[in-house]
């Protein structure tokens, strides 16, 4: 039986000339893909020396680097399954995603590792390694005493491949378990979609832990042979000197802001350029229509999950196999890819007729198999007939284009990454005089929107919003934390007493202006 590890399929699309430039960094280091071979080949063995149990987890918290893709490649190639996690993460996050996930393997940054091992240790993990963004690293050390060479283990298309945390609004993240098929049906339709062809180049200007970097961008490289510049930290005017040695740029909406603001940036710097997509949080109209004045080009925004990869899309070309238009339409993310049923269901449950606003349902074989742990939520998230609730909202237009209007709960997305009011309300209601908290997002010129953060004090408390916000930088991710505090008498309720954000995110609209 053939194996479908995701790793083999991307090994076979190597091209013939392994000791071509696979991969180019802003360092001006070249890996070519006979390095890409090697290296996880020795990753790979080294994994499989450590005797992990069937299944086993490798945790990975470390700075973007070719290296740390390596990592990535050779875990798949090992038949384990890998857990990226964000590089902002702090001991409260990771202690949980350690506890959870309970990983064999725990890679870090070597500045990190006295208290992630720490964690790791106490958690039951039995291997602890580092991976520095400067090719230094106990991880490293270890593998260059390994062969070179490995068979990647064999693998069925509903075998785990990765992990990615998400969370809802309330309670703890959820691990979305993806598998080699996931990711390989979801690459495949993608390369054909989007257009790729021989001699494409990307731009890999996005981090590496979660779907748009790790997958869509890395994937969408490898499966079409394609060389990548490798942006360790992204710099709009060198992103913009890159395009004209590049063809494909994936980016989140920040990343367009930031390079409109470049005097750079014109028709004549993008001539090489086939195409930009965008995704990971809405783009503005007012984005989309100057990147489209400025540079020529239409960029083309799509719509995914963590737990799905990449539902729709804008169309790429007027191809007749796939939409009614070859128009890319500003505020809509394109119609269901090729394979994805998508459908706009009421709160009855009964499909909405065109037009109208309901929640997002999708079905197709990139759907996650599940919540790692977590068999009650996995079955309250799929209906009967097997469609995902995706908790966004949205509607269907009579042309097929599907538009998101937001999330059925209270997600903030700020600058491409997913913030969770409740998470940052459980920490700042633990806080010393603090009777409640309401965290709700409000728009951002750069960010695209933001958290602030209302709280009542107790009563003879008193509160200081800067004491608030500083405590809660030492806790949480900096993407998570409330651009601003404000501390009043009441929070808005409707009859059942449940706070009204609605009216919270109104009163604090102007907010970021203030």
């Amino acid at each position: 039986m053939s194996s479908h590890n995701l790793f083999s399929a991307l090994r076979a699309a190597f091209p013939s000339d392994l000791d071509a430039t696979a991969v180019q960094t802003d360092e001006g280091l070249h890996y070519s893909w006979r390095d890409l071979d090697r290296a996880t080949a020795m990753m790979a063995n080294l994994l499989q020396s450590l005797d992990l149990p069937e299944g086993s987890r490798v945790a990975v918290q470390v700075e973007k680097s070719v290296e740390a893709m390596m990592l990535y490649l050779a875990t798949l190639r090992a038949g384990y399954v890998f857990l990226p996690l964000n590089t902002a993460y702090q001991s409260a996050e990771i202690a949980y995603f350690i506890g959870n996930a309970e990983p064999a393997v725990v890679v870090c940054s070597g500045a990190n590792f006295g208290w992630v091992s720490k964690i790791a240790f106490k958690a039951g993990t039995q291997h602890v390694f580092t991976l520095n963004d400067d090719r230094t690293g106990s991880w490293l050390d270890r593998a260059a005493h390994h062969s070179d060479q490995h068979q990647a283990a064999p693998r069925q298309a509903d075998d785990l491949a990765a992990i990615l945390y998400t969370s809802g609004t309330t309670g703890r993240s959820k691990g979305a378990m993806l598998t080699h098929g996931n990711m390989l049906s979801n690459a495949l339709t993608l390369q054909d979609y989007w257009g790729w062809k021989r001699g494409d180049v990307l731009i890999h200007a996005l981090p590496i832990f979660h779907v748009h970097g790790l997958f869509v961008a890395i994937h969408g490289a490898l499966i079409n042979g394609s060389k990548m510049i490798w942006m360790a930290k992204f710099d709009p005017k060198r992103a913009i000197g890159y395009m004209a040695e590049a063809t494909v740029f994936m980016g989140v909406p920040t990343l367009y802001v930031r390079m409109l603001a470049e005097p750079t940036l014109n028709k004549a710097a993008v001539k090489n350029m086939r195409l930009f997509i965008a995704g990971s949080a809405p783009l503005l109209i007012e984005t989309f229509a100057e990147w489209q004045a400025r540079t020529g080009h239409t960029i083309l925004e799509r719509y995914g999950m963590s737990e799905t990869a990449m539902l729709t899309s804008n169309p790429y070309s007027a191809d007749k196999r796939y939409a009614k238009q070859s128009e890319r339409r500003g505020g809509t993310v394109g119609f269901p890819l090729p394979g994805v049923s998508l459908r706009v269901r009421g709160d009855d449950g009964q499909d909405l007729p065109v037009g109208e606003i309901g929640g997002i349902q999708v079905k197709g074989p990139n759907v996650f198999k599940g919540y790692w742990r977590m068999p009650e939520k996995t079955a309250e998230e799929f209906t009967a007939d097997g469609f995902f609730k995706t908790g966004d909202v949205g509607k269907v237009d009579e042309r097929g284009y599907v538009t998101i209007v937001g999330r059925s709960k209270d997600l903030i997305i700020s600058g491409g990454y997913n913030v969770y009011p409740a998470e940052i309300e459980g920490y700042i209601n633990e806080m010393k005089g603090v009777a409640e908290s309401a965290v709700v997002g409000v728009p951002h010129p750069d960010f695209g929107e933001v958290g602030v953060a209302v709280v009542i004090a107790k009563p003879g408390a008193a509160l200081r919003p800067e004491a608030i916000i500083a405590e809660l930088k030492a806790k949480l991710a900096n993407f998570k934390i409330p651009k601003k505090c404000f501390v009043v008498a009441e929070l808005p309720r409707n009859t059942m007493g449940k706070v009204q954000k609605n009216v919270l995110r109104t009163e604090f609209q102007n907010a970021m202006n203030s």
